[in-house]
């Protein structure tokens, strides 16, 4: 099964003729780095309305790079070519804000050059793109060579989401308590505002919830990394959402949700397809799903 390394949303753009004029397509797609099962990384082109891959390009390490097109007036127009070749691959931006434009881009020419690597992301606030302030563009394409941002810097396996479901849908059960009531609450905004999962799953919300419940700390131990010390505590709990391993997997699951692309995933965790199309679907079938298993009674939670 192919591994994806790094998704954003993209459409496609194409050559006018023999000019050197460049037109979007307005097709809703995805840019998709892949580690194939044939062990060579793949560039693919997905449309997010059919779900169907329409491009997959196989991709030499060190033989193309994903650069901005200056001539553009639009500002947002990227080109993918080749050093053993001539060929030339038009892509637009279809997220509306462009501040992490240089984020994906710089991480798309980072596994070009080397498919073994891990994706970097800036921390939260930190863009070294002094246009960012601009404030969001139409998703519609523009009528010349044109483009918009990314979303998802994709990385999340089924473990990591697991991970995250385990600590997320707590948020919607046992809230006889402050502390789980405004857990649940940050979710629940979390979800009218379409802010991202980074503001809902930090360690200020998350500490009060394990003091109040201490038995969570042998319940998500499981989902954690094998290396932590033995017997669970809420310390140790503590110490992993404080984290910025945690943290950038709580992104990665983010960006990866924002991208539509998460349907078939999160089905293998339960909960249906709509969750994996973006942040607030996904909250909202946790907190459901959390009210069923709650109506069935008794403790959901195994231990050991």
């Amino acid at each position: 099964m192919a591994e994806t390394r790094l998704a954003f949303k993209a459409g496609r753009a194409f050559r006018r003729g023999t000019t050197n004029f460049v037109d979007p397509d307005p097709t809703k797609g995805a840019i998709l780095l892949q580690n194939g099962e044939d062990g060579l990384l793949h560039f693919v082109w997905k449309n997010r309305s059919t779900n169907e891959v329409d491009e997959d390009l196989i991709l030499f390490p060190g033989d193309a790079t994903f650069a901005k097109v200056e001539q553009s007036a639009w500002g947002r127009t990227y080109v993918l070519k080749f050093l053993s070749s001539n060929q030339r691959h038009f892509f637009w931006m279809q997220d509306a804000d462009s501040s992490r434009d240089e984020e994906f881009v710089g991480n798309v020419n980072r596994l070009l050059s080397d498919p073994s690597i891990v994706p970097i992301w800036y921390s939260e606030g930190y863009n070294p793109n002094t246009q960012a302030a601009a404030g969001p563009s139409s998703t519609s394409a523009p009528a010349a060579s044109s483009s918009q941002e990314s979303s998802g810097g994709y990385q999340a396996t089924p473990e990591e989401l697991a991970r995250i479901r385990s600590i997320v849908s707590t948020l919607g059960s046992g809230g006889s308590g402050g502390a789980a009531g405004g857990a649940q609450a940050s979710a629940a905004a979390a979800a009218a505002q379409e802010i991202s999962l980074t503001d809902v799953l930090t360690p200020a919300n998350l500490r009060p919830l394990f003091a109040e419940r201490p038995e969570l700390a042998q319940a998500l131990f499981p989902h954690l990394p094998p290396d932590l010390p033995s017997p669970p505590t809420v310390e140790t709990l503590e110490r992993v959402v404080s984290a910025p391993q945690f943290r950038a997997a709580v992104r990665n699951l983010d960006t990866a949700l924002r991208t539509g692309l998460l349907g078939g995933l999160v089905r293998s965790l339960g909960l249906p397809e709509e969750a994996g199309t973006g942040v607030e679907p996904f909250l909202r079938a946790l907190q459901e799903q959390a009210r069923r298993e709650e109506g069935e009674g008794g403790d959901r939670m195994e231990t050991d």
